[in-house]
């Protein structure tokens, strides 16, 4: 006797379905069982996080020698910020493609394009003649496109090779190489410019290190099936896809992820303004304390981005363990922790930050320990934000979704904020007398938009948390397409009905 479709008896040991024969129901997906072993999923992450150290390195590099650049090719402050504003906007405009490509077609050979990319966009920049600044600045676009691919879609690997608290845990090394990379970029460039007397050199030594990357993820990183990790080793295959259009107006409603995401936007708009130029705010409060020579000829002194490069490491390292571990430790009695943890840390840098700028020209000390306090809260949310993004979209549309999400953090953030603070800080300064003191209160005072700004991010993040569990059980609804697509799950019902071999015994089980 046959057995009815939806019998017990008709799945193998993993849950999948045989493949289809005579007699046997059709069915309007296979699936197919994947997995990996622990031990080879931990080394995978280790090179994901080594590549997210370089990543990071070379956002950051160009800021520990900005004086260097500044005199080497004669631009100005409002320029110089234009500088990472080219890097950001490349990025932001690059990661739809990439974050489409991600979703689609293999992301190990996306990722290793945008090594390729960006090392030798680096490179090449090292050989750029000072009459040719513009040339400079598109080099620095073109590193922005090669990180944009990483960014996008190494996270997604991660969330398909782990789930749950494991997850979590994974994720928070992964992004304490943010701060730690970020960190190393100011060191590798202010110490190579020390030992060589050559700024230059800090973006010859980049791509040695980025080789050794390069090969490391051909060799030792998988490309998992989407949601493999959710679906504890059983993968769908084939079935109706979304388009990117659907995939997008899923992502706009909902609102976990669009309020996280302006979250996040607040942040990138505080780091970029902090990280691009704080080493100078700091040299030049030295100056103005007299503790520091002012620079008039490279190479200058690269102390203060060797200890803002330091302090940036060791108050990321803190911040991030600190932030995963509260997050997966609260979660147990609250499921809106993460973006509860968000709220409060960033609201609590915003003082911070205000006190780190005011006090800076009274007691230097002070201004160091008070903008240590400020960083190692903003660190605290770098893994959370990209748990809560996981948790909330569905597996098909998260290199999507970490597009989207960088696209408009940079847009709004990063993208205009080391360029808005210089703008600003040239505007201040031309209405001053040409003095080292009113230099360095011009700077000052354009920095204090970032503590009005950090305070918008954490009320979103508040935000967040009224519909995260929503989101969250949505995300995590069977079925083919989005949650809310209806037109998908209608094409997946009529096809079940095309499909040849359906019989009544199927309709009525």
């Amino acid at each position: 006797m046959s057995m009815k479709c939806g019998e017990p008896g008709l799945e193998g040991p993993q849950g999948q379905s045989p493949e289809l024969g005579s007699g046997q129901c059709p069915s309007p997906t296979t699936l197919a069982p994947w997995s990996l072993s622990r031990w080879r999923a931990y080394l995978a992450a280790a090179v994901l996080c080594y590549i997210n150290l370089l990543n990071y390195m070379n956002w950051f590099i160009i800021a520990g020698v900005l004086l260097d650049v500044q005199k080497f090719f004669r631009i100005s402050d409002s320029n110089a910020g234009l500088l990472q504003t080219v890097f950001i906007s490349c990025l932001l405009l690059s990661a739809p493609v990439f974050g489409y490509l991600g979703d689609r077609h293999s992301r190990k050979a996306t990722l290793s394009f945008g090594i390729l990319l960006w090392s030798g966009a680096g490179l090449s920049s090292s050989f750029i003649s000072p009459r040719y600044s513009w040339l400079f600045f598109l080099s620095r676009g073109l590193v922005g496109t090669g990180t944009a691919s990483y960014s996008t879609i190494a996270p997604t690997v991660l969330g398909d090779l782990f789930v749950r608290d494991q997850r979590t845990r994974v994720l928070a090394i992964f992004y304490i190489f943010i701060p730690v990379g970020s960190g190393l970029g100011y060191v590798l460039g202010s110490a190579v410019t020390e030992l060589t007397g050559n700024w230059r050199w800090a973006l010859r030594v980049m791509p040695c290190l980025e080789a050794v990357a390069l090969i490391l993820l051909i060799l030792l990183v998988p490309d998992p099936p989407r949601g493999a990790a959710e679906k504890q080793g059983v993968v769908a295959v084939g079935g109706p896809k979304s388009t990117w259009y659907e995939d997008v107006r899923y992502l706009g409603r909902n609102w976990s992820f669009v309020w996280s995401t302006l979250g996040v936007t607040a942040m990138a708009f505080v780091t970029g303004a902090l990280g691009f130029w704080a080493p100078k705010f700091l040299f030049e409060a030295r100056v103005v304390h007299g503790l520091q020579f002012p620079c008039f000829r490279e190479p200058c002194n690269s102390q203060d981005s060797l200890i803002f490069g330091a302090l940036t490491v060791v108050t990321g390292i803190i911040g991030v363990i600190l932030g995963a571990e509260a997050s997966r430790r609260y979660k147990k009695v609250n499921p809106r922790a993460e973006p509860l943890i968000c709220a409060s840390s960033l609201l609590a840098a915003a003082p911070c930050l205000y006190l780190a700028l005011v006090l800076a020209p009274t007691t230097l000390l002070a201004s160091y320990v008070f903008l240590a306090l400020g960083e190692l809260l903003l660190s605290c949310n770098w893994a959370v934000v990209a748990d809560i993004l996981l948790s909330v979209v569905v597996p098909r549309c998260r290199g999507t979704a970490e597009a989207l999400q960088i696209t408009v953090g940079h847009i709004l953030g990063d993208a205009g904020s080391p360029y808005l603070t210089g703008l600003i800080s040239s505007a201040l300064r031309a209405g001053r007398p040409d003095s080292y003191l009113q230099r360095f209160l011009s700077l000052q005072q354009s920095f204090l938009c970032c503590a009005f700004v950090i305070t918008l991010g954490g009320g979103c993040f508040l935000l967040t948390a009224l519909y995260l569990e929503r989101d969250q059980a949505r995300a995590q609804q069977p079925g083919p397409g989005t949650p809310d697509n209806k037109d998908m799950d209608g094409k997946a019902a009529e096809s079940q009905r095309l499909l040849p071999g359906t019989s009544a015994s199927t309709k009525d089980h």
